[in-house]
């Protein structure tokens, strides 16, 4: 997937945090098939909006010892290459394994696309922001951590998964602020 000398974007993807905002904070209940995004549309976003190869990373928590090897699968398929974690009880292995992959990247050139709302990632976000490199966030604009809002005139730029990405087969019940430019009477009628 990536050609030698030529420049990456790392697409590094926060499964749960994505999975846990719209189940708890947008369906209010467990996401049905159809509901859920259609992860290979963020790998094509990526190679779109940075007009260069991707590279998917699907972090996932296997501290239970078992993997869910149909998704497993379904992600090999799509090109991304799962990172099952694990680790003890009360740690974040999956938080943890994303700042250490974040944290890597500094040294390596290419760009980054970070999916996820969660604040914990803001130092390596905020260290890779050196003014060569695109870096972004994708996920619900709502529900990203405010702490990232700072970070707009260093250069990270902010995507929604539904509305940027169009990650999704169906119109999610969210309620958010919508730019009068992008309103659709139609979504709602």
């Amino acid at each position: 997937m990536v050609t030698d000398g030529q420049r990456t974007t790392y697409v590094v993807v926060d499964g749960e945090n994505i999975d846990a905002t719209l189940g708890a904070s947008i369906l209010e209940g467990r996401p049905g098939p159809e509901q859920r995004p259609r992860w290979e549309r963020l790998l094509n976003f990526a190679r779109t909006t940075f007009q260069q190869p991707a590279k998917g990373l699907f972090f996932l928590n296997a501290s239970s010892g078992h993997l869910p090897m149909s998704f497993v699968q379904a992600l090999l398929a799509l090109g991304y290459q799962p990172i099952p974690l694990a680790g003890g009880p009360g740690e974040k292995v999956v938080d943890i394994g994303i700042q250490r992959t974040l944290d890597a990247l500094v040294d390596r050139d290419g760009d980054v696309l970070l999916g996820s709302h969660d604040v914990d990632f803001l130092p390596q976000v905020d260290r890779l922001l050196t003014g060569d490199r695109l870096v972004g966030l994708v996920g619900f604009r709502e529900f990203v951590n405010s702490q990232y809002a700072g970070l707009a005139e260093r250069g990270l730029k902010v995507y929604d998964l539904e509305d940027d990405v169009r990650a999704f087969n169906v119109v999610l019940p969210r309620v958010r602020i919508i730019p009068l430019a992008e309103f659709d009477p139609t979504r709602y009628l």
